[in-house]
């Protein structure tokens, strides 16, 4: 186990300005999915976290590398469940037009 703690060199270091550039328009329509999937961009900005080495204990690359692994499998959950949403609405909507006469029943609770 490596603990990069001290790495951190904090003689000398400046505080730099960052320097926002404008958004590129993949950029932007990126962000615009993201806003209309939460759940996602949730999951992204968890994994981002993470990278950042956000928090108050510095951890080990195994420890680092465990939390990423369990955010990837709940973001390909999150994508999963979506996509299955997305698939069953387009079915649904296709079998209306092919069928229009036949009437849908929910399942009663």
């Amino acid at each position: 186990m490596y603990k990069f703690s001290h790495l951190v060199n904090k003689v000398g270091m400046l505080k730099k300005k960052l320097v926002t550039k404008p958004l590129t328009g993949e950029e932007q329509q990126l962000i615009e999915q993201l806003r209309e999937q939460p759940e996602l961009l949730a999951r992204f900005q968890s994994i981002l976290g993470i990278t950042r080495n956000e928090g108050t204990a510095m951890k080990t690359a195994d420890e680092v590398e465990g939390l990423l692994v369990d955010e990837m499998r709940r973001l390909g959950h999150a994508g999963m469940s979506q996509w299955a949403t997305a698939a069953e609405e387009q079915a649904s909507r296709e079998f209306k037009q092919q069928e229009p006469k036949a009437r849908s029943r929910k399942k009663k609770h």
